[in-house]
């Protein structure tokens, strides 16, 4: 995102000053209403071969009432994160902060928040306990740190950082602290990809063997105004549009074991096509088009494409061939549908029913809260979002390299939502039982 603003998705704008300039961005194609198993009271474990499991999958404030929440990073993509998090209960937002005065002051007013200020006096207010960052990726981590240093939790936009030392860090000093690390993306516990997963899980298609995800489209930068970001380093179709893929992925298929990959940059300026800066060039500084394999602990193997060179837009394209039927997945950078079913010797795919969409951004944030307060750990975990960095981390080396990379870390599969999760009644009496320990 941008600004004390954050990243998502293939959006972005240009830095602020400070901390590396926070204020944040949209995803390409940020959606509302797009999309082991067990109960929300049993997440599983959280223990990671880096050592940085334990506390920080199971630590909060046990105990009744919302999660007082500020939001860091008050551009583009927070606009969504608030409107979300104004409908869940498990949550009340009391803060926002930019290092733009006029940015968070615009966004308190617009909902009706009862603080604005910047991104380091957030933290001293009394009633913060968890931090939401939506700074660019720059920023993720020196945000981040801070909100633990200060005994806050926190909850990145995705990725988690930009580098395995600094997520580690941060994962660690938060296990000392006794607090939570929270990371997007959440689009894994909307309803389209909920529903993917438990047919997975329960074996409706026989036993996964592999999965093809392809994220191709031409870039961000025909119609952002800012799109300097996508193309500098943390971004570019890997970093800003893999996670979706690579969560989902994990979600479904276990953590990644190696890799290899290989990548190009079709163009070494791009030119801005929207906007007052339309016609304006800039150097490109990633790879733009990036092929990976993926060979999963569980022996499933997937392959996979990022790329911002393509002239052909596609964005929904998760496929998992299993034992009996291949599964075709919705959007991994949407929470709705559709998802449907093709069994060996059809010659048509079923559509299969999805539950009405009821979340968007800032799902695994109330998530997050409703675990805190139940003393369980969380889904939208550190370590999960620690994974997926170390993944596409391997990826970019094993292209450089021209050989496979190991992964080292690992990460539990998070657990499925119950049927029926509502995040917008997470109070009621009837999911008050559902997330009891």
């Amino acid at each position: 995102m941008s600004g004390t603003s954050g990243t998502s998705g293939t959006s972005g704008t240009s830095d602020a000053g400070g901390v590396n300039g926070m204020s944040n961005t949209s995803d390409t194609g940020d959606v509302d209403n797009a999309g082991g198993t067990g109960d929300i009271s049993d997440a599983g474990d959280t223990s990671s071969k880096d050592g940085v499991g334990g506390v920080n999958g199971v630590s909060g404030t046990p105990g009744e009432g919302p999660v007082g929440v500020a939001v860091v990073g008050c551009g583009v993509i927070s606009g969504q994160y608030l409107r979300n998090l104004a409908t869940f209960p498990a949550v009340r937002v009391v803060a926002c902060a930019d290092l733009d005065p006029a940015r968070a002051e615009a966004a308190a007013a617009e909902y009706g928040l009862a603080h604005a200020c910047g991104p380091r006096e957030v933290l001293e207010l009394p009633g913060v306990e968890l931090v939401v960052n939506l700074t660019i990726p720059a920023a993720h981590a020196e945000i981040a740190e801070a909100a633990v240093a200060a005994g806050r939790h926190v909850y990145n936009e995705k990725p988690l950082t930009l580098d395995r030392e600094s997520a580690r860090r941060l994962l660690a000093a938060a296990d000392r602290a006794g607090v939570r690390v929270g990371s997007a993306p959440d689009t894994f516990l909307g309803a389209g990809l909920q529903a993917m997963l438990r047919l997975l899980a329960e074996g409706g298609a026989g036993r996964p063997l592999s999965a093809v995800a392809l994220m191709q489209g031409p870039g961000p930068q025909r119609w952002h105004h800012d799109p300097e970001f996508f193309f500098r380093p943390g971004g570019g179709p890997l970093f800003d549009m893999g996670p979706y893929y690579l969560t989902a992925l994990v979600a479904a298929l276990g953590p990644v074991a190696r890799v290899t990959a290989m990548s190009g940059r079709s163009l070494d300026r791009r030119v801005i096509g929207a906007g007052p800066r339309a016609g304006t060039s800039f150097p490109v500084e990633v790879a733009t088009h990036v092929t990976a394999l993926l060979e999963f602990a569980s022996g499933a193997i997937a392959t996979t494409i990022f790329s911002f060179d393509s002239p052909l837009g596609r964005q929904d394209f998760l496929e998992f061939t299993c034992a009996e039927a291949t599964v075709a997945g919705p959007n991994p950078n949407g929470f709705g549908g559709p998802l449907r079913l093709r069994g060996a010797g059809e010659t048509e795919w079923d559509t299969l029913p999805v539950p009405e969409t009821v979340t968007g951004r800032g799902v695994g944030v109330a998530e997050m809260a409703v675990a805190i307060r139940r003393g369980r750990p969380h889904r939208a975990s550190g370590e999960l979002g620690l994974h997926v960095l170390d993944v596409m981390i391997s990826i970019g080396e094993s292209a450089e390299r021209g050989e496979f990379v190991d992964v080292a870390s690992t990460c539990p599969r998070p657990d499925l939502l119950p049927e029926g999760w509502d995040p917008r009644v997470a109070t009621s009496m009837e999911q008050k039982a559902k997330m009891t320990i």
